[in-house]
């Protein structure tokens, strides 16, 4: 049975690398009466693996649509995905107390820039009570002290996951490490935010270490979690150059501007459905 108004699907898939896949891809879509409206895709020599991302307009079900492309995916061993342009990715929100990241998620979405939906904001300071609050998004905080009550904060956010039917999960300035059973939980669907210097600079006060040793690059770098600190796959990095006239606190806010930047895009093309996993990289389709 066929609906008369076409639907506007988002067609990713990985595989092994082999002679067909796009035309038996292509075959199927036909099939399901669909017209290609954009199409990408990438061969890793690396890996030998295959990624594509197509949007297709047809006037078929999604139950049409999933049936003629099982048999082209089950020949080629796909992994698959389909799902409505547009939709917003259902997103949990972890901070601490800075609200930059936050901010910037929130103020995006409601103009209508961020295709992601934020049903909750979990927090481990009260901080940002008020700003989620400005924003009409539910709120919690839950204070972390010590190891039983990280494990109670990680507990609420795996049952937040399941309440919600949450695709993503991102760490908007979430100040705290995450343990490798939670990584394990959010595989492929957590994303990080963390500043960049060259050269780097760990501990406490990273931006006066920057401002004492007079760097002229601040940048940003947006990656899944993973139980490697801030080692994840990389999915986007920004950089701004600096100079010895700005103040520390200039240096701050100039490194924020960079992060809230750097994770909102992150967030945007994992929403869009353009962000694939190769191994310990990302394949983005911009």
């Amino acid at each position: 049975m066929r609906d008369e108004s076409p639907n506007h699907w988002v067609l990713t898939f990985v595989c092994a690398d082999k002679p067909g896949i796009v035309h038996d891809v292509s075959g199927a879509i036909v099939a399901a009466n669909g017209n290609i409206s954009e199409s990408q895709q990438f061969a890793s020599v690396d890996t030998d693996r295959f990624f594509m991302r197509l949007q297709v307009q047809s006037s078929a079900s999604r139950d049409d649509f999933e049936a003629a492309l099982e048999p082209v995916a089950e020949k080629f061993g796909m992994t698959w995905n389909l799902d409505n342009v547009g939709r917003p990715a259902r997103t949990l929100v972890l901070a601490t107390k800075a609200g930059h990241c936050v901010n910037d998620l929130l103020f995006r979405q409601r103009a209508g820039q961020l295709p992601i939906d934020i049903p909750l904001i979990l927090a481990n300071h009260p901080d940002l009570g008020s700003l989620a609050e400005f924003y009409g998004v539910p709120f919690e905080s839950l204070p972390i002290v010590d190891a039983a009550s990280k494990a109670a904060f990680e507990k609420r956010v795996l049952d937040a996951v399941d309440e919600h039917d949450i695709e993503l999960v991102v760490l908007a300035r979430y100040m705290q490490i995450v343990s490798p059973e939670l990584c394990a939980a959010l595989e492929g669907r957590a994303i990080n935010i963390h500043h960049s210097f060259l050269p780097g600079f760990k501990g406490a006060n990273p931006y006066r270490q920057a401002h004492a040793r007079g760097v002229k690059l601040i940048g940003a770098t947006a990656h899944f979690v993973t139980s490697d600190l801030d080692e994840g796959p990389i999915i986007e990095q920004n950089v701004v150059r600096v100079d010895h006239s700005q103040t520390p606190q200039q240096l701050v806010a100039i490194g924020q501007d960079e992060e809230s930047r750097t994770l909102t895009q992150a967030v945007k093309w994992f929403a869009e459905k353009r962000v694939l996993l190769d191994g310990a990289r990302t394949i983005i389709f911009k």
